[in-house]
């Protein structure tokens, strides 16, 4: 005969059981294993949590295909090789005009070097608040590790603000010595200024002493220690693009024919610059 505490606790058993399956079923999937043997990452977002997704079909970028942007390229190069040879180095701002080779420069840049075991990691800017997590996963890491930004800039009361800051120089802890930060923007200071705060702007005998708010938006770019940049391209250096695009697309001959339309091209869309190049080679390669 069954002892009645015994039956007690064997059906309290079984509603623990219950209860715990059904918390199992409402919780979030434990994120992805990292695959640390793959050269690139995204961050990624699922359900709260934050993991590293191994990029499988990277982008690849030659710095020979990047046209009219010698001093910046060799600038980056610079800095990305001391990195990875273990000396010290900056965080690099790539600012300018829009489609003159910004991305394009930090993912060559981190092509040229993929083979020495440096890693690129892509974070969004909704994603910014977990650069200190993104960091502390990797900073045991044998590798060294490019955290790509694109596209930044902030708006009034974006979070993300202040995690760059912080992940930049701002924290009580050390920076990680096998991380760097490469942002790209199109505009120098990141966060928006507004003629009202230029108000509080005071001269003292010869010297200017900008508003707090101003040098509050300042001090984001500042804690770069490198900024590069970026001017839209002339006449001249934009057929030297078009035709270069061209020739790497299979198409040799440079005609009358071919600038003309190169230039005509630039003008619908308003600008002249490498991306733009790129996409007339790519049509008129396509169609011919």
């Amino acid at each position: 005969m069954t002892h009645p505490l015994a039956e007690h606790f064997e059906k309290l058993t079984g509603q623990l059981e219950a209860l715990i399956q059904r918390l199992d079923a409402t919780l979030p999937p434990a994120p992805e294993a990292v695959d640390w043997s793959a050269s690139a990452f995204r961050w990624r977002q699922r359900d709260g949590r934050g993991y590293l997704q191994a990029v499988k079909h990277i982008h690849r970028i030659d710095l020979n295909d990047l046209q009219n942007i010698e001093p910046q390229k060799h600038k980056l190069v610079e800095n990305t090789r001391q990195f990875v040879n273990g000396k010290l180095a900056n965080n690099v701002l790539l600012t300018g005009s829009r489609g003159c080779g910004k991305s394009s420069l930090v993912k060559a840049a981190w092509n040229t070097f993929s083979d020495t075991g440096l890693r690129l990691i892509e974070v969004d800017k909704a994603h910014l608040t977990d650069l200190p997590d993104i960091v502390a996963q990797v900073a045991e890491r044998e590798e060294k590790y490019l955290v790509f930004c694109d596209d930044l800039s902030f708006e009034e009361g974006d979070y993300g603000y202040q995690a760059l800051k912080t992940a930049l120089d701002g924290s009580i802890a050390a920076p990680s010595a096998n991380v760097l930060i490469y942002a790209t923007s199109n505009r120098r200071h990141l966060v928006p200024e507004y003629f009202a705060e230029n108000e509080q702007t005071r001269h003292v005998g010869d010297e200017i002493h900008f508003a707090e708010a101003i040098e509050e938006k300042i001090a984001l770019s500042e804690r770069f220690g490198l900024w590069l940049s970026f001017y839209g391209f002339s006449q001249p250096e934009y057929l030297n693009a078009a035709q270069h695009w061209l020739a790497q697309f299979g198409v040799a001959d440079w005609t009358p024919e071919v600038e003309r339309e190169a230039l005509q091209w630039a003008l619908g869309r308003g600008a002249r610059s490498g991306r733009i190049a790129w996409q007339f080679a790519r049509d008129w390669a396509g169609r011919h």
